[in-house]
This record gives C-alpha cells, structure tokens and sequence, in this order.
C-alpha cells in the first residue's frame, strides 16, 4: 500500500470532501495524542499519516493544550526581595499569553539556599502562594496552560546574597551536601509543588538543566561522590528521581514536567545516551512532559550559538526513547522553522524563549503568518 503525510488541515478538507473516511486518533499509555503515529484511514488506496502543525492542539493527560506554542522559563527578576510576585512580574505574562499553548513561568526558589538572585521569584514559604494565585488569576481567561518551574541554584547559589551554597559535591565555594541533607530535598520540592498547587497552577516543572543543583548530581563533572548519590548513573540519578516522585505525589491530576540537562558539549560530561537512559527513567517515575535543554553547558552554548533549534536534535533523540511528548527549544526564532519542527515530528511542542522576551507579540504574529 502506498503511503502519504498530509497535515491536520488537510487530513480536514479531504474528509470535508469524501465523508465517511475513517481516521482514529493514536494515543499513548500517558493519555496524550500522538499525531505522528499512523492512523487508520483508507482513500483512494492510501494509507495517511496525519502530521500537527505548530498550530494544532494536543492533549496531555486529559489537559488541553491550544496549539503547541510554548514559552519556557526566563529569568526575569521582577519579584520582591522576599520572593513575592509583583504587578510588572505578572504584566510580563499576561502580555504573552493570549497566542501562547503553555507559559511555564520562570524558576522558583524552592529553600533559602537555592536562590539564585537578588530578585528571583520564589516557592519556599506559604505567604508567596497568594501572589502566585494572583498570576495565575491573570492568565486563565487566555485559556493558557501555566506551569511554575522549580529550582535549587545549588553550587550557583551567589556568596553576595549571603546564603551558603552547597553542591553534591565540594567546588570553590560551595559546600557538600551531607547524605541527611540530601534526603530532605525531596520533601522541600514536594512542599514547593504544594503551594504551587495551592496557587491554581496546571502544573509543575522540575529544573535539571543549566548547571543548577539536580542537574550537578546527573554530571559526572559536578559529581564526584562516593556513595549511593555519585558515580555511576543509577546513583547520579537517584536525588532527582526521589525529587520526582515525591512531587508526584503531590500533582493529583495535573502535570509534572521535568527539564533535563540533556548534554553538557563536553568529553567526560553528560552525554545523549545518558539522558535517553534518564529520560526513560523519568517517565517512569512520573513525568508527565519532558522539556529537552542544555546541562552544565547552560541555555545558549557558545558552540551553539546562530543555529535555530539547537537542542532539537537532542529533543528528538529522546522523543524516539519516551512515550510522553517533549518539548524542544534553542534559539527558535521564526514561525517557519517552529512549525516544520513540529509536522516533521521531530518534538510535540516547541518553546520560544528570547524572540518572546523581546517581542510580546512575536506568537500572535507567528499565528497569523502561519494562518495567511
């Protein structure tokens, strides 16, 4: 039998013209669609293969997702010194949301000594959770996913803020992180996505790229323990799987996503292989949604820098190792190139970061050109 790729909206106007053809939507054990699995549909001797464009929506564990545009999390140092949510914090979300799929709001601190930044928003303590409802209150009427991403700076945590940085393991200043400690983390993330909870979001993201402090025990060049929390993978895995399913435990029906440091761009770092092995591992711990980055390399690698969609190739590689969809990102900057990405099934959702940043409107101009 011959085979074709017809897009969403093709796939509707052949039906609009020949009714009674039979086409079934795939799904996955997660629940989500997925639109790059055959489907049944017989035409003229012709078996089709509905691929989404950027435009179409998906559902992920029975949350409505309205297109596949996301906007991931971007520092933005708007929020009080204690951590709170402010007016010009909620005005820059609010801006952006009306084109947007998913807004996953920038990282939260989860305890004191995670904090990155003077002004950094933070999820450490009850009283925060009333601006958080505030920022979710704004952005629901857009019918727009929201999530709150997690943090622990870890090592990174800066000496000028007066707070002690800790690290897997002993570096410059930070401190190593005694076993005790270790297995209290868990618990500071669950109650984190608590108050999230508390505070209306669709769901939570748990940050393990950039270098921050989950993301320094998944690295062999961070990592140098040696005991059940370093060397080999299982054991450089082990935090950030418990941080998993304690959060899990905490979501009820709504989502956890995790950002994965998928490689570090260095020899005895960690490499693809790694992350399709902890990708797996992940989805089985309970993740939900799996947003694909850079580790220890950060978020815009020199070596990177110029390509549009640099971490998408790493974003594939592990869609072909998961059975949950997987968002792509790196230096994404036209509605072209997001939404080939996205027929070509190479990722199920794709995150504009810095094109947002400058532009607010940059998702409601890409609609209209990708609707013209």
């Amino acid at each position: 039998m011959n085979h074709v790729k017809l897009s969403l909206p093709e796939c509707r106007f052949l039906l609009h013209l020949q009714k009674g053809i039979g086409i079934t939507k795939g799904t996955s054990k997660s629940g989500c669609f997925l639109s790059d699995k055959p489907v049944n549909c017989n035409y003229l001797g012709l078996k089709v293969r509905i691929l989404p464009s950027v435009l179409d929506s998906i559902k992920v564990k029975g949350v409505f997702f309205k297109n596949r545009f996301v906007m991931p999390p971007m520092q933005g140092d708007h929020a009080t010194v204690e951590g709170g949510v402010t007016e010009k914090l909620i005005t820059f979300y609010e801006k952006r949301a009306e084109a947007l799929g998913l807004i996953i709001v920038e990282h939260s601190y989860v305890n004191l000594h995670g904090q990155l930044s003077k002004r950094q928003l933070g999820i450490y303590d009850d009283h925060l959770v009333a601006g958080l409802k505030e920022l979710v209150k704004r952005i629901q009427p857009f019918n727009t996913r929201i999530v709150l991403q997690l943090n622990h700076a870890g090592a990174k945590a800066p000496s000028r803020l007066g707070i002690e940085s800790v690290a897997p393991s002993a570096k410059e200043k930070a401190r190593e992180l005694r076993v005790d400690e270790i297995e209290m983390l868990p618990y500071t993330f669950g109650r984190a996505a608590e108050r999230a909870m508390q505070a209306g979001f669709d769901g939570v993201e748990i940050h393990g790229a950039h270098g921050f402090l989950l993301n320094q025990f998944y690295s062999p060049i961070t990592n140098h323990r040696q005991d059940e929390y370093g060397g080999g993978l299982d054991n450089r895995i082990r935090l950030p799987l418990a941080v998993v399913r304690e959060v899990k435990k905490k979501m009820g029906t709504r989502l956890l996503l995790y950002r994965l440091g998928s490689v570090d761009l260095a020899l005895m770092g960690t490499q693809i292989e790694d992350s399709q092995y902890f990708g797996k591992a992940l989805v089985n711990a309970g993740i939900d949604i799996l947003d694909v980055s850079g580790g220890l390399c950060g978020a815009v690698p020199d070596e990177l820098k110029g390509k549009e969609g640099f971490f998408i190739p790493q974003a594939e590689a592990i869609k072909a190792h998961v059975d949950v969809p997987v968002i792509g990102v790196g230096g994404v900057k036209t509605p072209q190139f997001a939404d080939r990405i996205i027929r070509e099934g190479q990722i199920d959702f794709i995150a504009v970061g810095r094109s947002l940043r400058k532009d607010a409107d940059w998702a409601l101009k890409a609609i209209k050109y990708l609707k013209a």
